[in-house]
């Protein structure tokens, strides 16, 4: 395995890890799980859910994803698409949490 490879495995696993987590802390403070329709509030109220939705993106689609399958018996390809998108989305933000920790 080269070093670029391992590094995008440690950023996929960073990014989601952050995105759990940004959404879990969000889910205790709201008493509601964090979501897209945050950016239908209107006002400064979209405004201020940007960072917060750019940084829990992942784990938001994963999350309705894993529902949608389950509850909405979507399709496989449907789970498939997503989840690539998630982890497209989970490497970047993993790659920019490992600049950021490298200085």
């Amino acid at each position: 395995m080269s070093t670029h490879q391992i590094d995008s495995f440690l950023a996929l696993g960073l990014g989601f890890a952050f995105a759990g987590l940004i959404a879990s802390v969000y889910s205790a403070w709201r008493h509601q799980p964090a979501s897209f329709s945050l950016l239908f509030a209107g006002g400064t109220g979209s405004l201020a859910a940007l960072p917060l939705l750019a940084a829990a993106g992942p784990a938001i689609i994963m999350r309705n994803t894993l529902r949608g399958r389950k509850y909405e018996r979507r399709p496989i390809h449907f789970v498939a698409m997503s989840t690539i998108i998630a982890s497209f989305w989970s490497i970047a933000i993993g790659f920019q949490l490992l600049k950021l920790m490298q200085g």
